[in-house]
């Protein structure tokens, strides 16, 4: 288990910093320059007394530095998903497998708890973390110690129990960044209405050139970053929808494949 938390947090950490370095890059490379040149070309058609119109152009609306760091934590949210996600589908895989050999009609009496143990105690290392084994072994081991098929179900249920809180833990960075990421759109809005305000002598001139711009900072950062969490919301609950329903398919397997075959002496 701490190998498993180790290797997470060193994906975790690579995938954001590749998030960094390819977000900051396409904006240094093409989106920057991009807006630049649209913004100058409309203020040349401007200055030469030519009708502007005004055009909403991708590269302006995401071109600030608000907008990019919240791409940055977008891609390092669906990255941390995307790895919850993987493991969820091989946590699912082993309710494909036959872990327990219990023909029908068979009963299994408490002696009989250690053999059918073996077969999941023969599994990989690896394998054996899985909720299912885990869950299966647990059941076997409390149902030769006490010989309870009561306490072999709260046995099962309370694994469940802890596995669901252990996987609504571990999404507390995504749930993290689907809150900071309006919070940054906000800090733009509010640098944008902070930069209007500081030029608003020039509007007074006549020259409202300036103001437009650091409105539509803005308008813009808090645009995108709305945009940006309601992707990460519907993913989130997605993922947290598919994990819930592993954890209750792991307890309906329990139930059929082996709570209902024990008999208490």
């Amino acid at each position: 288990m701490k190998q498993k938390m180790s290797s997470e947090f060193i994906y975790q950490l690579f995938a954001l910093l590749i998030a960094i370095i390819v977000v900051h890059a396409l904006y240094v490379g093409v989106i920057r320059p991009s807006a630049k040149a649209h913004l100058e070309l409309e203020a040349a058609q401007q200055a030469a007394g030519e009708e502007v119109v005004t055009t909403r152009s991708l590269a302006v609306v995401i071109g600030n530095y608000e907008q990019e760091s919240c791409f940055i934590l977008l891609i390092w949210a669906l990255a941390i998903m995307g790895y919850k996600a993987r493991l969820g589908m091989r946590e699912r895989s082993m309710l494909d497998r036959h872990l327990l050999d219990i023909p029908e009609g068979t009963t299994v009496l408490p002696e009989d708890a250690r053999e059918y143990s073996r077969a999941i105690e023969a599994l990989p290392a690896a394998e054996q973390e899985y909720l299912l084994p885990r869950t299966l072994l647990s059941a076997l081991q409390r149902f030769a110690t006490t010989g309870s098929i009561q306490a072999v179900s709260d046995t099962i249920k309370e694994n469940c129990e802890i596995e669901s809180d252990r996987l609504d833990s571990e999404m507390s960075m995504v749930r993290y960044i689907a809150w900071a990421i309006p919070s940054i759109g906000f800090i733009g809005t509010v640098r944008g209405i902070g930069d209007a305000l500081g030029q608003a002598y020039q509007a007074v001139a006549g020259d409202i050139s300036g103001v437009t711009a650091s409105l539509g900072v803005a308008f813009n950062s808090t645009f995108v970053a709305l945009v940006l969490s309601i992707i990460i919301m519907f993913c989130l609950h997605q993922l947290q929808l598919s994990q819930e329903r592993l954890v209750l398919d792991n307890q309906r397997y329990a139930d059929k494949r082996l709570l209902r075959f024990l008999v208490a002496r």
